[in-house]
């Protein structure tokens, strides 16, 4: 299963953009960029992203980008445990 990342395009002045962007070219994920999420208390804070619809926040762009590997990783070894 291909990990679905979602931004929100109203969380782009954290610097989510460039994440976003490089997040894109990686052909073994689906990243979609969409008007609003509907967490703006969350975005309005940290930078963020959803990881096959659950929150990944970070204080950083770069502590996110960990963060949603973390999160791929930890549904990746859930899958494996499910023997999916």
């Amino acid at each position: 299963m291909r990990p679905i990342i979602e931004f929100c395009t109203n969380n782009m002045h954290h610097g989510t953009e460039q994440l976003f962007k490089k997040l894109e070219q990686n052909p073994d994920y689906d990243v979609i960029e969409y008007g609003c999420l509907g967490n703006c208390g969350e975005c309005f804070i940290l930078p963020y992203a959803l990881v096959n619809g659950e929150i990944v926040a970070a204080p950083t762009v770069e502590e996110l980008e960990g963060a949603i590997d973390r999160k791929i990783k930890e549904i990746e070894a859930m899958l494996d445990l499910l023997g999916d």
